[in-house]
């Protein structure tokens, strides 16, 4: 409840955190917009393929090209302006950076970024959460064994959906269930970019003022991010995932706690200790009333009559039980809340979120029929969509991670629905993302297999 105030302290004492950011996108734009405005941090320098880009971007949120004039990291430090690089390595490596936030969106890369910062020693607030979902319990475990701290991005649902339920489990709740509202028809799975304003509900002129991709835009609409997402909360709280699928359940935030009770009780639950995505459309797409489609929740029990009575008494809505209660809030504002992690993981040593378990795995699911000799294009695109499974299940398949189902030809024909295997692709078996998925599986692998 203090980082403002040590990050003043910081400030007084002219010892700012050094930060590095690696991708000047939308996300990373909306955190360049907060940085001026924030006491107690000196984002040292920018990485990006484009310089040029991220300059556009800069400078629609704000910042005056004096601010951005540095020809290099040393010239950065000595005048307190921000350096722009292509060279991410340069960054990644310099002595006096603190934290990498990598913002780039990109999985495979974002491994070989996040890797190379623990090398250096630097600490990393990973934004690109679809390399999380394939290997963040064994990128956790390199932190560690590098002395540094890993963690989720707040301001993205997972780490807001790790600090509700921590929440809970600090008040002393169990969790029944967690996750993020979504809009949501089971249709959405076929959204391809061409398609995906129409149902995501943005006009053209709307994206393009936003300077906003259609690609990573689909990639919430048809179901990868949510998968996404949902893996990287349940591998970092330990809460179970559905066995086959998420079922977004349509609720309003009122009947959340109706909903989200194990099946036996009237909910939607296998068992409770689960994740979940509300979705904010009736099943004939009819908008729900004060809907959680942007924000997240947790839904709590009380164990004996004394807490249930003080839900009753402190007007807590709960289900007609009486028993289940959910906290949520409507809104999460993405890149703008960053800074909270850069904060609580420079002046804390604490992540906020991290995975402590392997539970679950998003596994690419054909968006319609494929054919041999056709390359996929990852989440939000043409080809395939995220399936969330249990972690043991997506082992037993063989399944191939949605993170690493980026430019990989088909070798054989997939069906429409049907989970892709290793077997079905021709992968690069050189990069180091694939190689850290294959020793996240034997690390895992046996105990996961023998658990199931």
């Amino acid at each position: 409840m203090n980082l403002y105030t040590k990050l003043q302290q910081r400030a007084a004492n002219n010892q700012p955190v050094r930060v590095g950011l690696i991708g000047a996108g939308k996300f990373g734009s909306m955190y360049l917009a907060q940085i001026p405005r924030t006491p107690g941090v000196h984002l040292v320098g920018i990485a990006d393929l484009s310089p040029d880009a991220a300059r556009v971007n800069l400078t629609r949120v704000g910042w005056k090209p004096a601010s951005v004039k540095a020809k290099s990291a040393e010239e950065a430090l000595k005048t307190g302006a921000t350096w722009i690089t292509e060279d991410w390595k340069a960054l990644v490596s310099h002595p006096q950076i603190d934290i990498i936030v990598e913002c780039t969106g990109n999985p495979i890369a974002a491994v070989d970024h996040i890797l190379e910062a623990f090398a250096h020693g630097k600490h990393v607030v990973n934004v690109t959460v679809e390399a999380d979902a394939f290997c963040g319990p064994l990128l956790a475990r390199k932190a560690a064994a590098a002395g540094v701290v890993y963690s989720l991005a707040f301001g993205d649902q997972p780490a807001l959906i790790c600090d509700l339920v921590d929440w809970a489990r600090t008040c002393g709740f169990p969790v029944v269930a967690a996750g993020r509202g979504h809009k949501w028809l089971p249709h959405f799975t076929e959204s391809t970019p061409d398609t995906v304003w129409a149902n995501y509900g943005l006009t053209p002129e709307q994206a393009a003022r936003g300077g906003l991709n259609p690609k990573m835009f689909n990639s919430f609409l048809d179901g990868s991010k949510p998968s996404i997402e949902s893996t990287a909360v349940a591998n970092a709280t330990g809460l179970t995932v559905p066995s086959n699928g998420l079922l977004y359940p349509p609720a309003s935030v009122e009947d959340i706690p109706y909903v989200t009770r194990p099946r036996s009780e009237g909910g939607v639950l296998e068992r409770k200790g689960m994740v979940e995505v509300i979705s904010s459309l009736e099943a004939d797409g009819r908008k729900i009333p004060y809907d959680i489609r942007m924000g997240v929740w947790v839904t709590v029990e009380a164990e004996t009559d004394y807490i249930k009575n003080c839900f009753e008494e402190y007007n807590a809505h709960t289900d007609p039980s009486g028993r289940y209660f959910t906290l949520y809030k409507r809104w999460h504002l993405i890149g703008l809340e960053v800074g909270v992690s850069v904060a609580s993981v420079a002046l804390r040593g604490e992540p906020t979120g991290v995975a402590t378990c392997w539970n679950a795995d998003v596994v690419a699911t054909a968006k319609r029929d494929l054919k041999a000799g056709e390359m996929l294009d990852g989440e939000g695109g043409y080809t395939v969509w995220g399936k969330l499974l249990p972690a043991e299940t997506s082992l037993r398949i063989g399944g191939l991670p949605l993170g690493l189902a980026h430019n990989v030809k088909l070798v054989r024909a997939v069906k429409k629905g049907q989970s892709l295997s290793w077997a079905d692709v021709a992968m690069d078996e050189t990069s180091r993302a694939f190689l850290l998925r294959r020793e996240m599986e034997a690390q895992y692998g046996a105990l996961q297999l023998k658990v199931a």
